[in-house]
């Protein structure tokens, strides 16, 4: 076997995770260790990725998933984006002065699918509780984590906005300021989101956003723009499965995936 100085290879009996935070792809490689799927991985990493880089992709964003079954061959394709709401048509915008999409404020709101996604990815494919897959995140969500450096730095440059907003400046500008590189954050809020979860599936999250702080924000905004309630299409977002071909061709020490996506579809269970 070639040795590469100063790096040993990888090896493990159960699979690897990569992810761009380490607390993520640990939290996958526990679900792996305690006999989860590769989809319950996924599932577990996303969900601490979404605490540690709060900026990118939550609980209220979208999830898309390639998944391949060893067993079959088979490559199954899932879409839990989110879909833009009823009433969000290019005339209602038009109306409005709204000539281009915007980028922010309650009219670039879609329904939320990523919560939705982890149930279909688990109800399919997965081996574990969704109680066991969540635990990491609830974990460090309770009980705070060390922020990094390139997160901090990208915190505090959404400062502006995110102190225009007040539910967002509780929970994501403690004492009034983004965190600083190494600085230990807690999100009890998203902790309490996410074992809810949990404990009682996706389902609960379209009554719970009735309920929630946010929810009552988005409500009213909602209201002004009069614009239907995200929870009528909450779990519609990842209701889509495909069967999918995907060629892999080698392009400049990288790899593009080819999918095609035929029209064989089932719904998630």
């Amino acid at each position: 076997m070639d040795v590469v100085t100063g790096r040993s290879k990888i090896a493990t009996k159960y699979g690897i995770v990569a992810a761009s935070q380490p607390l993520a792809a640990r939290a996958g490689t526990q679900v792996l260790e305690r006999g989860g799927h590769a989809a319950d991985a996924a599932i577990a990493a996303n969900a601490v990725m979404g605490l540690v880089e709060p900026h990118m992709n939550g609980i209220g964003g979208d999830l898309f998933a390639i998944v391949y079954d060893a067993r079959t061959g088979a490559v199954h394709g899932l879409n839990a984006s989110g879909w833009a709401p009823r009433a969000l048509t290019p005339a209602l915008l038009r109306s409005r002065g709204i000539t281009e999409m915007p980028s922010g404020g309650i009219h670039s709101v879609t329904v939320p699918g990523a919560v939705a996604g982890w149930d279909a990815l688990r109800s399919r494919f997965g081996r574990l509780t969704m109680t066991d897959i969540l635990a990491p995140a609830i974990f460090y969500a309770d009980h705070g984590f060390p922020v990094s450096d390139v997160v901090a730095a990208t915190w505090a440059g959404w400062t502006a906005k995110l102190a225009a907003e007040p539910n967002a400046a509780h929970a994501y500008l403690p004492g009034g300021r983004a965190p600083e590189p190494g600085e230990i954050f807690r999100n009890k809020d998203l902790a309490a989101s996410l074992r809810v979860v949990a404990q009682r599936g996706a389902a609960v999250l379209a009554p719970s956003l009735d309920a929630s702080s946010i929810g009552r924000a988005v409500a009213a905004a909602l209201a002004q723009a009069a614009m239907p309630s995200m929870r009528d299409r909450i779990l519609e977002a990842a209701s889509t499965w495909y069967s999918m071909e995907v060629q892999w061709r080698p392009v400049m020490q990288s790899l593009t995936s080819l999918g095609t996506i035929s029209e064989s579809r089932s719904a998630a269970r």
